[in-house]
């Protein structure tokens, strides 16, 4: 059956660079890429016929040398082989190599193999040696090349895992269920994308249409195209798909942003283990759909699913979302109580859930924990928990609660600690100080950064820097400092601007800056309405009338303000104006009857900006709101 896009005739395939570590052997002509055809593009001879396993042009012979009919070399080689498996350096490779030539086996595949495998795939090998050695075998056979393909995958070359791969064909050398899922890969990583329709194909014709890690591999690369039809084909077409056949076209249909499609796959599953349950969860956040997370996780803990790290650090993202704080700290105490290790993202991830569900006296609390434990342990799993990302965390979770001297604080011990600090570091430093009003340790830390860090101020930093002078008054300083950027300032920089500008009723100032603003972010409601509570704000009603009618015309529309509270671990949302809640009767009730307490006691609502801030329906119904 022809396979589409399949093509045998002749073509020019160019030769691909063949980088290594150590810049490997000159001599690379058994690397170059001698032959004229494109991977499939070869003659169709060199194919098995139907289910046939290999036809006989793929057999070679590979005597081994007379050495191992000798008892003494045969002693000899046996020791070198135990030797090659306790092998943890390059001194020692090479040392157990030289045995292998005294024994006149230097082209023995098996012997040789051994060699390549240490050089290629070991933390502590040299690509570039295994492909010197590679290039010196005068019939390497398919378990060196796929040694070959690894070693390229694992040194991020996939081109060149390509390249190889259709060499070996050339070679005659047959590919066996081990050589695809490397080779699959490697199209992956280079996005291949004729390629890798090639070696499918190649796949189908060697028979490995039925297994697992081949089929796996196609269904991650048609992912990784952004083809989900033929990744649903390859699919379909396994006989047992397994928890990773799931799971890979779920991953595939959420990152595609087809999340119905994703829990459909999800809820066909005959079995689920904790990353299928992860895939889908995460799916849900990156949507931003943190009630059905939360939903699907209670589903998870409902059928006894155990949570490991990943899962955990997820469902804590979604916390953080909802402000669900007891959610959250039930999940950080069944981390403890099961011993999940806590890495330098989850670690983060839970200090960042503390400290945007309000609860900063936990998040420091955690955060004291991980250095304490550092400071008693010298284990590695301990130590890495306390990483940049967790200072970082604890940092800017002081600025968001306004604490800018705690943050500068911290920030000091860190330095004490010898911790370099990084982009992201002086990011929340210098948002503390803005929403402190530290102008002059603001100033001073942007300056640090530079002199003392080497870091080179970005535009998050130049938008802390005049978000914490506009607020401090100090619109020509802030002015002075935008132009003095070398890059042209974002919607970030200008709109914290236009907030002070709202701030200090600077009218002139933020109409000029409101008009860039929107121009910049056309779409986004926020930048309209906070322009026309400036001119509402000086009574310039014509002007508040034009950005309404601007808004109009393009189509934007504000969305309604909401807001969420937890009550004995569950989420109610509230949105500005709504009816929907089961209680909402009985809240309004209890709402307006604080409203009348508090108006006895003198309260007047403020409403220079109740037009522009909610709609029409709720400024008839809820003026004192």
């Amino acid at each position: 059956m022809p396979i589409n896009g399949l093509s045998v005739e002749p073509a020019k395939l160019p030769s691909f660079p063949y980088a290594t570590k150590n810049g490997g052997s000159k001599n690379k002509s058994r690397r170059s890429l001698r032959c004229s055809a494109v991977i499939l593009n070869l003659p169709t001879d060199y194919l098995p016929k139907g289910n046939n396993t290999l036809i006989s042009r793929f057999v070679m012979s590979n005597p081994k040398p007379n050495a191992l009919d000798s008892s003494k070399k045969g002693l000899h080689l046996l020791k070198l082989h135990e030797g090659l498996e306790s092998c943890s350096t390059m001194e020692e490779l090479k040392q157990y190599h030289s045995h292998i030539i005294k024994l006149g086996l230097s082209y023995d595949n098996d012997a040789i193999g051994r060699i390549i495998k240490f050089c290629a795939i070991s933390k502590n090998g040299d690509l570039g040696y295994a492909l010197k050695v590679f290039d010196n075998l005068p019939k390497p056979d398919t378990f060196i090349y796929n040694t070959i393909f690894r070693g390229y995958l694992q040194f991020q070359h996939p081109k060149e895992c390509i390249s190889l791969y259709s060499q070996m064909l050339q070679s005659s050398v047959p590919p066996n269920k081990f050589s695809f899922p490397p080779v699959t890969r490697a199209c992956s990583l280079h996005n291949a994308i004729e390629e890798g329709k090639q070696v499918h194909a190649q796949i189908l014709k060697f028979g490995y249409s039925s297994d697992g890690f081949s089929q796996n591999n196609l269904i991650h690369m048609y992912v990784t195209f952004k083809n989900l039809q033929e990744a649903r084909k390859v699919f379909d077409k396994m006989p047992h798909p397994d928890p990773i056949s799931w799971t890979t076209l779920i991953t595939g249909y959420s990152q595609l942003g087809y999340i119905n499609e994703a829990r459909k796959v999800f809820d066909k599953m005959p079995e689920r283990n904790p990353v299928s349950w992860n895939a889908m969860i995460s799916a849900y956040i990156q949507s931003n759909r943190f009630h059905e997370a939360l939903q699907l996780f209670n589903n998870m803990q409902s059928n006894h699913i155990k949570l490991d790290k990943f899962v955990a650090a997820s469902m804590l993202s979604a916390c953080t979302k909802l402000g669900a704080l007891k959610q959250g700290e039930w999940i950080h105490d069944y981390i403890k109580r099961n011993g999940i290790q806590i890495d330098p993202k989850l670690a983060s991830t839970i200090i960042d859930m503390y400290c945007k569900c309000g609860s900063l006296e936990k998040a420091l609390e955690t955060f004291n924990e991980l250095t304490k434990s550092k400071s008693n342990s010298d284990s590695d799993s301990v130590s890495v928990s306390v990483s940049i990302s967790s200072w970082n965390s604890m940092i800017g979770g002081f600025a968001m609660h306004g604490k800018g001297d705690s943050a500068i604080d911290l920030f000091k011990k860190m330095e004490t600690e010898s911790v370099s600090p990084d982009y992201i570091t002086f990011v929340n430093l210098l948002s503390a100080c803005a929403h402190s009003g530290l102008i002059e340790q603001g100033r001073y830390y942007f300056k640090h950064m530079v002199e003392s860090h080497g870091i080179t101020p970005g535009m998050e930093h130049y938008g802390c820097m005049v978000d914490m002078l506009g607020r401090a008054g100090m619109f020509d300083s802030a002015i002075d400092l935008i132009n003095e950027m070398p890059m042209n300032p974002d919607v970030g920089v200008m709109g914290a601007l236009l907030g002070a500008c709202k701030i200090h009723n600077n009218v002139e100032l933020g109409e000029k800056i409101g008009e860039k603003v929107i121009e910049l972010e056309p779409h986004n409601s926020g930048r309209y309405v906070l322009l026309a509570n400036i001119y509402a704000n000086s009574s310039k009603w014509e002007s508040v009338a034009k950005i309404r009618k601007l808004m109009n015309d393009r189509g934007v529309k504000k969305e309604p303000g909401f807001s969420q509270i937890e009550i004995e671990g569950c989420i109610n949302e509230f949105i500005a104006g709504g009816r929907v809640h089961r209680d909402s009767k009985q809240i309004y009730e209890k709402v307006n009857e604080m409203l009348n307490s508090i108006k006895s006691m003198g309260y007047e609502p403020e409403s220079e900006n109740v037009l522009h801030d909610i709609s029409e329906e709720e400024d008839v119904e809820n003026p004192d709101y």
